[in-house]
């Protein structure tokens, strides 16, 4: 498979605007909504493709212990916003800020009066990604890795948390928050002190503290809130990157990154088709909520027998087909949509 540039040329069998596939991701997102939401949350995270053969860009990753592609994705909600194929001879922030720059312009364009938020790991906590949000109006929180200065700013709050955990042996944790600014040196720093909230957790006989910081004050978040319900929300995006895999980005076989980006692209875009089928034909049926490979193994994924004559093509499923009321339903309801 090639993937051309956009130019004209018969010997390429796809030809692809990648700028106006980037584009379109975010327009469906837009679209969907009959009114601007007051505030959105886009989500940020990669994960690996593992590579089996020679393509280009391979490149072996400690962490993944394998030779793998690093994509970024962006979500917001179930709703995919980007999806970019990147070596990973890169951190995981590496070109985050160009996407995340694109797509908010793209977005205050259509709602210049929605507030928006950024939500990410620790691998995204770079200070050229706060700085950007501070000075654009784009709230964030991101995980912070511990180190031993953070440790000591909690010991405290470790404390009571390991005292409650002594006389109680259930897991304890206790909240704090604090300003914080990561020194500068050569290698990076911040530019300023910034809003952090600790979660000084004892939990299995063992110290467990996390860290997240955040433009958002504490008049609108509470360091319990702020950890609990707004940054740990951001493992639901992990269910949307697995479904990407039910629907084969997973399969970055081509000779090219080009190529492989282009198979990343079509993932995208059934996600984008099965999401749809999920709003409208499964609303109100059992499977309103389900993920992608469960849609495909009972809506799609079935025998039947087709027969093409000059006036109809008929399909007929077995009677032993054990969803069928559902699929009636489904039906049904794409009819009316």
């Amino acid at each position: 498979m090639e993937l051309g540039e956009g130019t004209q040329d018969r010997y390429k069998k796809v030809t692809l605007w990648k700028e106006s596939v980037d584009e379109l991701l975010v327009k469906v997102f837009i679209e969907l909504h009959a009114v601007a939401p007051s505030e959105i949350v886009l989500d940020v995270d990669t994960t690996d493709l593992p590579l089996h053969g020679k393509q280009e860009g391979r490149f072996f990753h400690g962490y993944y212990d394998n030779y793998c592609y690093l994509p970024l994705y962006v979500f917001c909600g179930d709703h995919i916003l980007c999806a970019r194929l990147r070596e990973s001879n890169h951190d995981a922030s590496f070109g985050c800020l160009r996407e995340l720059q694109r797509i908010v312009e793209q977005i205050r364009t259509a709602w210049p009066e929605t507030n928006i938020g950024l939500r990410g790991d620790s691998g995204f906590c770079r200070n050229e990604m706060m700085s950007w949000g501070e000075n654009n109006g784009v709230d964030f929180v991101f995980a912070l890795a511990r180190n031993p200065r953070l440790r000591r700013i909690i010991g405290a709050q470790m404390h009571e948390a390991t005292q409650q955990w002594n006389q109680t042996g259930e897991p304890a944790r206790v909240f704090t928050e604090f300003e914080y600014g990561a020194k500068k040196t050569k290698k990076g720093g911040w530019d300023c002190r910034r809003r952090v909230v600790a979660k000084a957790d004892h939990i299995d006989g063992k110290e467990n503290p996390r860290f997240v910081v955040t433009s958002l004050p504490k008049q609108a978040w509470g360091a319990r809130a702020l950890y609990e319900d707004l940054y740990c929300a951001r493992g639901d995006m992990e269910n949307r990157i697995k479904e990407q895999f039910s629907l084969f980005a997973d399969r970055v076989s081509a000779e090219t990154m080009r190529a492989n980006q282009m198979r990343l692209y079509l993932s995208a875009a059934a996600y984008i088709l099965f999401s749809g089928l999920r709003r409208l034909g499964l609303r109100a049926t059992e499977l309103a909520q389900a993920q992608v490979s469960t849609i495909r193994t009972k809506l799609l994924k079935i025998g039947a027998q087709i027969r093409v004559t000059t006036r109809k093509e008929w399909v007929s499923m077995a009677s032993s087909y054990p969803w069928q009321d559902l699929y009636k339903q489904v039906w049904s309801n794409l009819r009316c949509s």
